[in-house]
């Protein structure tokens, strides 16, 4: 085999281990809370992996990441100068996620596969140890409806998007421009968000409508 299809290891591209390696980053990428759980045979390679993905993604884009992100690289994320992007410690960002600043994510957090934020102008701000799961979808803009004009000559707002500390966010909600999320919230799965939720409160449905509040449980 040619020294070309050797890894910096110096073993070949398809030895079994570099075949393990390459299928357990697809399973990190699409399963980012197995990362912190890793042995520390697996972290030592895992890590240099994240630092590579990582060291990219800033040199490319306005994004500052703290220690301990996961960030899988089938992630697309989007900062131009003045639509910054801050990652905090131990926050993951999985696969197929689409981030285009302003974004401000805490500690803690996790996104889910397939979910985008999109910051409009004014931002969307995510508390720490806040879960989003798959395919939620976040908007902080919106279009005018004036009938006298075509769709896309719509003046285009942003109110943004609060998110607070402790939230869950279940699989495939939308969640509108210009809504606060309180503090330990629950949004449940489908949900889409039109109005602020208080926070303990868990909401559900197409409006979202209150269903109960997090300090009742035991």
């Amino acid at each position: 085999m040619s020294d070309e299809n050797r890894l910096p290891d110096n073993r070949p591209s398809d030895s079994p281990i570099n075949k393990y390696r390459s299928q357990h980053k697809k399973r990190l990428s699409y399963m980012p809370w197995l990362y912190p759980k890793l042995s520390p045979k697996h972290r030592s390679w895992a890590q240099a992996w994240q630092q590579e993905v990582q060291d990219y993604l800033q040199d490319m884009e306005t994004v500052q990441l703290a220690e301990n992100c996961f960030i899988a690289p089938e992630a697309n994320i989007f900062a131009e100068p003045g639509r910054d992007i801050v990652i905090g410690n131990h926050s993951s960002i999985a696969a197929d996620v689409m981030l285009h600043g302003p974004l401000t994510i805490g500690e803690h957090v996790s996104i889910n596969h397939g979910v985008t934020l999109d910051g409009g102008t004014k931002g969307i701000n995510i508390g720490s140890h806040t879960r989003i799961a798959a395919n939620c979808q976040m908007f902080a803009f919106n279009h005018g409806m004036h009938p006298d004009r075509f769709i896309h000559e719509q003046p285009v707002t942003s109110q943004g998007i609060s998110i607070g500390e402790d939230v869950w966010i279940g699989a495939n909600a939308g969640i509108v421009d210009g809504v606060s999320i309180g503090d330990h919230a629950v949004i449940g799965m489908g949900s889409i968000v039109t109005k602020d939720v208080a926070p303990y409160s868990i909401v559900a449905g197409n409006p979202a409508k209150v269903i109960g509040d997090r300090r009742d449980k035991t």
